[in-house]
């Protein structure tokens, strides 16, 4: 009875050695299929950086190019595509209002530009959004009492200048086939002051003054290199 007893329990250990050696060989192999998918995720993220960022400079040349030919002066990032506009050639001191001269400015910029970007649907189509943002100096508004109100006053004066821009923009003659995607993707903001220009370390008050026309892409991630939705 004792040989037949302990033979039980060989047998059960064998099985239970089975079983968990399965399972590790089981964790093993996922964990390699993970680490293979991770590389091939993280080598396909890094690829669709680089060609983004690729697509964006050429993007940036074709708008610079466009804009020279039409004798617009405005600053544009080579890099992004983003624009910078100086208040002064878009408002009077303190306004929100569109001179005259900014209405023209952007009757031949804004079309420029759209039409630029969603010509090429390798970028337009990972468009996350294209922000308006008004920025101004930090120069105390006379009356003002405190840095809140301060900061409180050129936030209102900035994105009532963002906002009057993006306005404006729409009413452009841009191509209007792409009128209901760029509703979609426009957005405004007000930086107040946080974003000052600084040249040689001080705030250069009229070049803070300014509008930004800021392209921004979708993130591309792991999750999306899978399909996930999360």
């Amino acid at each position: 009875m004792n040989k037949i007893y302990s033979k039980k329990i060989t047998d059960n250990e064998e099985t239970g050695n089975i079983f968990w050696t399965t399972m590790s060989d089981l964790m093993l192999g996922l964990a390699i299929i993970f680490i293979m998918l991770f590389v091939i995720a993280m080598t396909g993220f890094s690829q669709q950086s680089i060609n983004q960022q690729k697509m964006k400079i050429e993007m940036s040349k074709q708008i610079e190019a466009a804009l020279k030919e039409s004798n617009i002066d405005v600053k544009i990032n080579k890099m992004t595509g983003d624009l910078e506009i100086p208040a002064a050639a878009l408002f009077d001191l303190n306004s929100s209002v569109l001179t005259t001269q900014g209405k023209d400015l952007l009757s031949k910029l804004a079309p420029i530009y759209i039409n630029t970007i969603f010509s090429n649907e390798n970028i337009s189509k990972d468009i996350e959004n294209i922000a308006v943002e008004g920025h101004t100096d930090s120069q105390t508004f006379s009356g003002v009492k405190s840095p809140d109100e301060q900061f409180i006053k050129n936030m209102d004066l900035s994105l009532r200048r963002a906002n009057s821009v993006a306005a404006y923009i729409l009413k452009t003659n841009y191509d209007k086939k792409n009128a209901s995607a760029f509703r979609k993707i426009i957005v405004v903001e007000g930086k107040s002051y946080n974003e000052p220009i600084l040249v040689n370390g001080k705030e250069d008050y009229t070049k803070s003054r300014r509008v930004e026309i800021k392209l921004k892409v979708k993130n591309w991630n792991v999750a999306s290199a899978f399909g996930l939705k999360i």
